[in-house]
């Protein structure tokens, strides 16, 4: 088996910029190998760290990334407010992927709400003039209403039915 080859560290600006490309080009995967790459010479580059979040999340709707490596990766941003930004727009991703895969609507609510909530968190303490939370909020918003996604009726889950985690089964 190979194993990947490092990186230096005086190329990791042209390669975090060929990364962003690549998942502009929804080449998500491609994104994720740079990101791992500029992450195995610095591993404190929180520009690979966010870029790497968001390529995991591109590929949550194919199944080709898990939604626990994102909150995990998320969870290691240094700022409280990219903390609590990019944890939300995981959960409001995974959310979508769920919705487009079929999932009911009811289960699905719980996780746009989750989503919201961190980005009512992070906008308390975004720097300045930043909305981009607030833009991801009014996002989550409009999704739910679109779907028409309300909370699910405890009343219909009934004894047979037991939720353990804020994400359904696959």
């Amino acid at each position: 088996m190979f194993d990947p080859k490092p990186i230096s560290k005086d190329s990791i600006p042209r390669a975090l910029s060929k990364a962003e490309r690549y998942r502009l080009l929804n080449e998500p995967f491609q994104a994720e190998s740079i990101c791992r790459d500029i992450l195995a010479a610095d591993p404190a580059n929180q520009d690979a760290t966010v870029c790497l979040v968001l390529a995991l999340t591109d590929m949550f709707e194919t199944g080709d990334a898990k939604v626990d490596d994102a909150r995990t990766l998320a969870a290691t941003l240094a700022g409280a407010y990219e903390r609590l930004y990019y944890e939300g727009v995981v959960q409001e991703r995974w959310a979508s992927a769920l919705l487009v895969g079929g999932y009911p609507a009811s289960s699905v609510y719980d996780l746009f709400c989750s989503a919201m909530q961190r980005f009512e968190d992070a906008r308390a303490l975004a720097p300045g003039a930043n909305d981009d939370a607030v833009l991801r909020w009014n996002a989550c918003v409009r999704m739910m209403a679109r779907h028409g996604l309300t909370p699910e009726d405890e009343s219909e889950i009934g004894d047979t039915c037991s939720l353990d985690d804020d994400v359904p089964m696959r």
